[in-house]
């Protein structure tokens, strides 16, 4: 018997869920509910059969329904609200659990492979951004009682990642959140995680941050490690593993007189040929629609739910403790 799903939100992300449900044998979406009138036309034209409503109330009267989509992110401005959405999950009985798709994207699953096999060896290090050059944000986005800016929009997935990744108590946060060219809401920030194992991570997000290099938007990885480093561009994820064939040799003595101009600080001289090979990186087989897959196998029981209530909890409390780093410019401890 297939699960039914109504949808709240047929905005982009909203329009994806509902096709995606329909393709799965498991479940099917027989209801959208969106304020906006136009939009609501639009799903009838692609699906005749579809209820429509303009009033989540109405939709929620509803006793067919198994599950409900609601479309907005993050899945609460505050953790204090958040706490009283889960209290509510719970008194009702019913699953509850949040749409991180982006631990799926290729190249954080490609990242991550690299941190999970110590393919660089200890890792000290781990770079993630994201850079544009629109500057100004559209929509809802603009506005910051209604959840807008990037720190809600991208940071909620990129502070998820990492989390996600690092398997070690978070020590401390720092942060520089920004509004460049809107007035608003945020549109940079740089975040700095410190984990106990030694693990620091850094997050830079910028709809304004320009260079003339062609490859310089989109996405970016680097990891650190003592055994090498490893970089990866773009979502489709561009990268290698880079080592080298053997270390400086640290000689006490006096200088050579054959020294290149750049001096005695070697190691940011010109490398030697031969001294830097590369490795290709890891490229798993890895597609956003498999937080569906483990959706359904969870409502089997046959695995446990991908993202836990426990870990959005977590993300929401790192995002508040960002704004209050930006605010006091200091550093924040955190767990």
């Amino acid at each position: 018997m297939k699960l039914r799903f109504a949808v709240i939100g047929y905005g982009f992300i909203g329009r994806r869920h509902v096709d995606t449900l329909k393709s799965f044998e498991e479940s099917d979406c027989v209801a959208v509910c969106d304020i906006n009138r136009a939009r609501l036309d639009e799903v009838k034209k692609i699906y005749p059969d579809m209820e429509v409503y303009d009033n989540a109330d109405e939709l929620l009267k509803r006793t067919d329904i198994d599950g409900v989509i609601i479309c907005e992110k993050p899945a609460a401005i505050s953790v204090a609200e958040f706490d009283e959405m889960m209290a509510e999950t719970e008194r009702a009985e019913v699953t509850f659990t949040v749409h991180q798709q982006r631990r799926y994207d290729k190249d954080f699953q490609s990242v991550k492979a690299c941190y999970d096999k110590r393919l660089v060896g200890d890792i000290y290090t781990i770079q993630s951004s994201l850079y544009g050059y629109n500057g100004n944000m559209h929509d809802w986005h603009v506005y910051k009682d209604e959840g807008g800016g990037m720190l809600y929009d991208w940071g909620v997935h990129l502070i998820d990642q990492i989390l996600y990744m690092v398997d070690s108590r978070l020590v401390s946060i720092y942060a520089d959140i920004r509004n460049v060219i809107n007035k608003e809401v945020d549109d940079y920030f740089k975040i700095i995680l410190r984990f106990e194992n030694q693990v620091t991570a850094e997050i830079e997000l910028g709809t304004y941050f320009l260079s003339d290099r062609p490859d310089w938007f989109e996405r970016h990885w680097y990891v650190g490690g003592n055994k090498g480093s490893m970089y990866a561009d773009k979502f489709y994820p561009e990268g290698k593993i880079v080592r080298t064939t053997k270390l400086l040799e640290n000689v006490a003595g006096e200088q050579e007189k054959s020294a290149a101009s750049y001096g005695p600080t070697r190691s940011f001289g010109v490398p030697a040929p031969g001294l830097i090979v590369t490795e290709e990186i890891p490229h798993p087989d890895s597609e956003q629609v498999e937080y569906f897959r483990n959706y359904f196998k969870a409502m089997r029981g046959e695995a446990e739910f991908i993202v836990k209530p426990s870990e959005v909890r977590r993300v929401l409390a790192v995002m508040e403790a960002c704004r209050e780093s930006s605010m006091t410019m200091k550093s924040i401890d955190f767990e």
